[in-house]
């Protein structure tokens, strides 16, 4: 399950799925905005829709380039995702059409100069596995930390209201869940603050 650390009209800011992180902190660290609700593509949301998601993957890749020592000189790299979920192997197994079965998600990628993941060599482009080695190229590679994303959502929300003109209303209120210590939006949060990923895992 992905953890929730913002949500605005423009979607869910949030950390990448344990299972299929890309890449290692060190190496530049990685976020998913989720849209503000769910399509296959782009091209299905609306024009408010489309206007505030990008306004939230702006306001994100501007928060990790100024909160991440990690990318100092660096850049981030932006995916459009759900490839996987047309594997054949992919449930259901078997073909699957991309607008019934693919699930639109932006990866936030940074990209560090000082990055030692031969797969993320500054200069070069990515090296993704095949769908059947993804959760072992994911191993050991660790997630941005409690103290990272909480500096990047607080940058997030300054950028949201500051720069882009965002009503304080159209970002939700946030807590830090007390068990691990992540940013998550109060309405995700039970009255002791504990967020859904904590209480999902008991």
């Amino acid at each position: 399950m992905s953890h929730v650390l913002l949500r605005s009209t423009g979607g869910d800011l949030c950390l990448p799925e344990p299972r299929t992180l890309m890449i290692d902190r060190l190496d530049g660290g990685q976020l998913v905005v989720n849209p503000p609700r769910r399509v296959w593509d782009r091209t299905a949301l609306d024009r408010s829709e489309l206007i505030n998601w990008n306004l939230l993957v702006a306001a994100t890749a501007r928060a990790m380039l100024e909160c991440l020592p990690q990318l100092q000189s660096g850049c981030v790299n932006y995916w459009d995702a759900g490839n996987w979920a047309l594997n054949d192997a992919a449930d259901p197994p078997g073909p699957k059409p991309g607008p019934t079965h693919r699930v639109l998600h932006q990866h936030v990628v940074g990209r560090s100069p000082r990055s030692g993941d031969p797969d993320w060599r500054w200069g070069e482009s990515p090296f993704f596995p095949a769908f059947v080695n993804r959760f072992e190229w994911s191993r050991g590679k660790s997630p941005l930390t409690p103290d990272e994303c909480g500096a990047i959502v607080g940058r997030v929300r300054d950028v949201l209201l500051s720069a882009y003109d965002v009503a304080p209303a159209e970002v939700e209120d946030g807590v830090i869940c007390p068990t691990c210590h992540y940013p998550a939006p109060a309405a995700l949060c039970d009255a002791s603050r504990r967020c859904a990923t904590c209480l999902a895992d008991g």
